[in-house]
């Protein structure tokens, strides 16, 4: 490693440990997510050119796959069998539809050019992104809890499935035997592994856990390094095999839940995916968000009129008032998908520059303001608040 990717590294691993104290420190809180983006905008090239976001690539690439690594992991496919599962299903298919509309009259109007990656990228849900801020503001538990996790789950995955079926490397209809084949391997892995639960392997592993040799750990960055390479040789967006790898890990550590999630959370967000939100800032282009602000603000409110607004409906028989516009707010929240749209956006060459990155910059918007936004409506409401009816099976 050159004394130049140090350099860079060096700053990033400092902005990343600042931004929980200047988050404590900011009245109201705001997410330290915010705080990461904004550093790597003040040190990255269109800035003050401190650090140069090529020199920590492979790192923040493997922080976008913890990320949805851990979405993968903490979701539970029953979830999506059940009533919050279904309507989650319902909002995201509504929002589906209006992207296409709605992006169809912008191009039609010459505002964008890449129709498909732009109808997408208003679709998406960041669930990595607000695992921690959601954890952290109590918004998990509960009934209310089982409704947000299944709508960003189901606003990560389906995306993910969308860009790999119609922005793959080969646009046929072998992209979607390439996803099942390894929709089929992930599910595998997770047979085999319970299936050798009980054999000497496993009895090796369990004993080693905790010592130097930390195989459980070893074994999960092994299993993401394995999908994240499956799906990029492949042409498949290597975000549904990072996902794939965190479905597998869940049925395979039932037994030691809790100490895999905090190891999990010690890698994850301890190193690698505070290093993808800074090379993310470093990434924006304040100059072209600058020159042209108004697509920044058109693509904001889209995000929330196209992703969020449709809870508002879907949700009207099952939650009160204040928690579908916390629902609301949360589903419109956006970035990781965002920045990885840009950028093939940008490589196949049918997205403007200034769309790239306002859309980004609409992703960094939406994870600073609509996550706080929904903390602040969920600290103020009534414990009272309670379902119409029985919300999560029929």
């Amino acid at each position: 490693m050159s004394q130049e990717s140090l350099l860079s590294l060096l700053l990033v691993m400092t902005i990343a440990a600042l931004a929980p104290i200047i988050s404590r420190l900011v009245p109201g809180r705001p997410p330290q997510v915010l705080f990461l983006i904004l550093g790597g905008v003040l040190i990255g090239p269109h800035m003050l050119g401190f650090a140069d976001s090529d020199a920590i690539e492979l790192i923040a690439g493997l922080g976008l796959g913890f990320l949805f690594l851990l979405a993968g992991y903490e979701l539970d496919p029953g979830l999506l069998r059940e009533r919050a599962g279904r309507q989650a299903v319902l909002a995201w298919s509504i929002s589906a539809v209006l992207a296409v509309a709605v992006v169809g009259g912008l191009a039609a109007l010459g505002f964008v050019q890449a129709f498909v990656p732009v109808s997408i990228a208003l679709t998406t849900t960041a669930l990595g992104t607000l695992l921690p801020i959601l954890r952290e503001q109590n918004i998990l538990t509960g009934v209310f809890g089982r409704f947000v996790f299944a709508a960003g789950a189901v606003g990560e995955l389906f995306p993910i499935i969308a860009i790999s079926l119609f922005l793959g490397a080969y646009k046929t209809w072998w992209e979607a035997v390439i996803i099942a084949s390894i929709a089929g391997l992930a599910f595998l892995l997770a047979r085999l592994t319970r299936l050798l639960r009980r054999t000497w392997l496993a009895a090796i592993v369990r004993e080693n856990r905790h010592a130097t040799s930390q195989s459980t750990m070893r074994i999960t960055v092994v299993l993401l390094l394995g999908l994240l390479l499956i799906t990029q040789r492949f042409g498949v967006e290597a975000a549904l095999g990072a996902f794939f790898a965190g479905m597998v890990l869940r049925p395979t550590s039932s037994e030691h839940h809790d100490e895999l999630d905090e190891k999990l959370d010690a890698v994850g967000y301890g190193f690698f995916i505070p290093v993808f939100f800074v090379s993310s800032g470093m990434a924006l282009d304040i100059q072209s968000i600058v020159e042209n602000p108004a697509r920044l603000l058109v693509f904001f409110a889209l995000l929330l009129a196209v992703r969020g607004a449709p809870a508002l409906l879907v949700y009207r028989t099952t939650l009160p008032v204040r928690q579908r516009i916390e629902m609301t707010f949360l589903t419109a929240t956006a970035l990781p998908l965002l920045v990885a749209l840009s950028e093939i956006g940008i490589d196949s060459g049918v997205m403007l520059p200034e769309n790239a990155a306002a859309l980004v910059g609409a992703g960094v918007l939406s994870v600073a303001i609509f996550p706080f936004a929904a903390a602040r409506i969920h600290r103020h409401g009534s414990p009272v608040d309670a379902p119409a009816r029985p919300p999560l099976t029929d």
